[in-house]
């Protein structure tokens, strides 16, 4: 009897102090931040900072791959009352979650204040000179020189043939095969080719090496930034090594062949292009810039194109009405075409506006762009609350789309919503905002909506897994990766 009370005891005395333990654990981050902030920290936004070093990483990264986003910050509200902002620590970083449009586009329009702040993997991957982690003065250059070969009226007007038939041979093949196929990597590969051979040009073949390579360096965004053999960011980093090898080939094979035509040469896709601009003081781009160009460039353009035309297949696919009036937009382009003209056109393109919605709506509803990175370069204060100087600041896009204020019933797809209306500054930021506004949106708008003008009105899509879980990482798609079958109609 004895023996058995005293196990009793020292069960509850070793459960007693777990929960200490794991309760000072719970604390100590914050105990560490107020003591290093001193008088500033009851400034901050509430919330908390987690575990030490971890913080609140694991939860975050839970509610992503579980397909609940929207539940870390649930969460944040729930322990501590609603507010305009939340402080935690993720990724390796003190940071301050914001997600009202006021906010938001306060720290996404404020470069002096609020800096781009990209993960460390992402910052060695993407290379010194990518367009998201260069210097304002520097971004500003590169923007002005690399703004007119990518999106300018010219430009696009020289890739639409290539993409519009890169699109309808995959739309064909995908509904020659007897097979279900995975409609996710399906278009991640067709969007690669498009890319592909908009910035590299058709000569320039891809073939399955490069392909690999660059999904292998897509694979690190998600890693721990670890250069060591066995890590997978160590694989990452050497494929990007062999991919910027390759770039750097294709830049002096066109570099040869510019110097061999002479007064001949004529640009012919994006780096030729690139290769041909000049800064006011007369001095090229460099090869290092133009590799980090291309490589954000083809990860820009290819991977969320593909998230957001999977998407908005489904999306028109569960809503037949919105189908058919985006069919008919399509259908009535065509009746006015002119007979003697083959395919789209960039007059076509820009009358698109129902279809336009319906990306819009997609870039809302599917949320396909999280969060971004930003950081401050002072102690800022905001509606009251401080954040401190080198603290990463995140303006959640997927908790700001689903802002009652800014959109009714937020939840429901409805491309009708955006009839005539302007929404408040900094309530869509899907292609960012501000200084940072990606150059190539134009480029990715026009790429879906070829894409979904062929779909619309020559192809059907059926899922095999209708109700398969979804995963938010690195964005949102089904777990199966949308298995099905496409038919032609």
């Amino acid at each position: 009897m004895e023996l058995k009370m005293m196990m009793n005891w020292l069960v509850l005395l070793i459960f007693g102090g777990l929960v200490l333990v794991f309760g000072v654990l719970k604390r100590l981050n914050d105990w560490y931040y107020e003591a290093k902030l001193g008088k500033l920290w009851p400034k901050l936004p509430p919330g908390h900072m987690g575990w030490p070093f971890l913080g609140s990483s694991l939860s975050f990264i839970k509610d992503y791959t579980a397909g609940r986003p929207r539940s870390f910050l649930k969460t944040l509200k729930i322990r501590h009352g609603k507010a305009d902002m939340y402080k935690t620590h993720l990724l390796g970083r003190a940071c301050v979650i914001v997600y009202t449009p006021e906010i938001c586009r306060q720290v996404l329009t404020n470069e002096e204040i609020f800096i781009p702040s990209l993960p460390k993997n992402i910052v060695i991957l993407s290379g010194r000179k990518s367009l998201m982690q260069v210097t304002k003065a520097e971004h500003r250059r590169l923007r002005r020189l690399t703004t007119a070969p990518v999106s300018s009226h010219t430009a696009l007007e020289m890739y639409i043939n290539d993409i519009e038939q890169t699109v309808m041979n995959g739309l064909e093949e995908w509904a020659s095969m007897k097979s279900p196929i995975e409609l996710l990597t399906e278009m991640k590969k067709l969007t690669f080719k498009v890319i592909w051979n908009i910035f590299m040009g058709s000569t320039s073949s891809m073939g399955e090496n490069e392909s690999s390579l660059f999904y292998e360096v897509a694979a690190g965004f998600l890693s721990l930034p670890i250069n060591f053999p066995g890590f997978g960011f160590h694989k990452s980093f050497k494929a990007r090594e062999k991919l910027m090898e390759r770039l750097q080939c294709i830049i002096d094979e066109k570099r040869s062949m510019k110097t061999r035509k002479g007064e001949n040469w004529e640009a012919k896709d994006t780096m030729d292009l690139l290769i041909d601009v000049k800064d006011e003081d007369g001095e090229e781009l460099d090869d290092e810039t133009i590799r980090d160009l291309i490589f954000g460039k083809l990860f820009a353009g290819h991977e969320t194109s593909a998230y957001t035309a999977m998407w908005a297949v489904l999306f028109l696919t569960d809503h037949p009405h919105t189908f058919q009036k985006a069919k008919e937009e399509q259908e009535e382009l065509i009746r006015r075409r002119p007979s003697t003209q083959k395919g789209i056109n960039l007059s076509e393109f820009k009358q698109m506006k129902y279809l336009s919605q319906v990306i819009d709506e997609t870039l809302r509803v599917g949320s396909i762009t999280s969060l971004l990175y930003r950081e401050t370069t002072i102690d800022v204060e905001i509606n009251g609350k401080i954040i401190p100087k080198g603290w990463r600041v995140l303006p959640w896009l997927s908790e700001l789309y689903m802002n009652e204020t800014s959109f009714s019933s937020p939840q429901d797809f409805n491309p009708s919503r955006w009839d005539n209306v302007r929404v408040k500054p900094g309530a869509f930021v899907p292609f960012g905002l501000g200084n940072r506004l990606c150059p190539g949106s134009d480029l990715a708008k026009l790429e879906i909506s070829i894409f979904l003008h062929y779909f619309l009105l020559n192809y059907k899509v059926e899922r095999l897994n209708p109700k398969s879980k979804l995963t938010y990482a690195p964005f949102p798609h089904p777990e199966d990766k949308c298995l099905a079958r496409v038919f032609k109609v």
